[in-house]
């Protein structure tokens, strides 16, 4: 691919989680309202346990988030497809599946 179509692929992923950490982190209009934690499972626990997930999920999306605003930067030095730790080529494979990765196999797998 070329330097066009990937920071285009890039963007488009950037754009793309924004819109979904925005979409889960929409304040309830009564964001305390019916979250408890008492003894049996109701509507309360069960909304408190679905705010916690959300929080989990939105913590992921912002982690990718700022590995795409890193590979955008690692596009704009020329060094897109190198990893960080080795210097070593990214296999294309893995840019395909992850095209914001900094890291090659060898690399992320050993963090």
């Amino acid at each position: 691919m070329d330097t066009d179509t990937i920071e285009r692929a890039l963007r488009e992923k950037k754009a793309e989680l924004a819109e979904e950490i925005a979409r889960l982190t929409v304040t309830p209009r009564d964001p305390m309202g019916s979250v408890s934690f008492g003894k049996r499972i109701g509507d309360g626990t069960t909304e408190a346990v679905e705010r916690l997930n959300k929080v989990g999920v939105v913590d992921k999306l912002v982690e990718v988030a700022q590995q795409v605003d890193r590979a955008l930067e690692r596009l704009a030095e020329g060094e897109y497809g190198i990893c960080e730790v080795c210097g070593e080529r990214i296999g294309s494979e893995r840019l395909e599946a992850i095209g914001w990765s900094t890291l090659c196999v060898r690399c992320a797998s050993a963090r």
